[in-house]
């Protein structure tokens, strides 16, 4: 399986041209922070993405540099010759789905969660549920007794 997820920002506004076929295709790079580590400097990696036809229309009229953005993909290695000749190969995540971070345009790339409100349409299963105060629970006198 080759699958890639991507959550990061546009470090250029996303260049689009067109194949000698009218087929539309656009690059642009994401950057994406790496997990941090108490006591070190952030660090980012930077991807290469492509994206093909109204994907690459779509990355190109809505996305800029430093937006937010999620990308769904592939990875594909492609080979080349540079100008000295010498074989080369390039990592690319293809896009087949692209997506705005909820929020982003707001909030500059935060977003909340609230969860959903109690439907009305609920119908009573006969079932008890705790109503989550702490007077529902017993105090435990020593951890010894614990099966773990």
């Amino acid at each position: 399986m080759n699958k890639v997820l991507l959550l990061g920002r546009l470090t250029a506004d996303p260049e689009l041209r067109q194949t000698q076929n009218n087929i539309s295709v656009a690059s642009f790079t994401v950057a994406v922070n790496r997990p941090f580590v108490k006591g070190a400097e952030r660090q980012a990696d930077f991807i290469d993405c492509v994206a093909w036809r109204n994907t690459a229309e779509f990355v190109c009229k809505y996305f800029n540099k430093g937006k937010p953005i999620l990308v769904e993909g592939r990875l594909q290695v492609r080979s080349y010759e540079d100008k000295q000749g010498i074989k080369r190969r390039a990592t690319d995540v293809v896009c087949d789905n692209v997506n705005f971070v909820e929020g982003a345009a707001k909030n500059e790339g935060t977003s909340s969660y609230s969860a959903p409100e109690p439907s009305s349409a609920h119908t009573d299963s006969g079932v008890a549920y705790s109503s989550g105060d702490v007077g529902d629970f017993q105090e435990v006198d020593g951890y010894d007794d614990l099966p773990f």
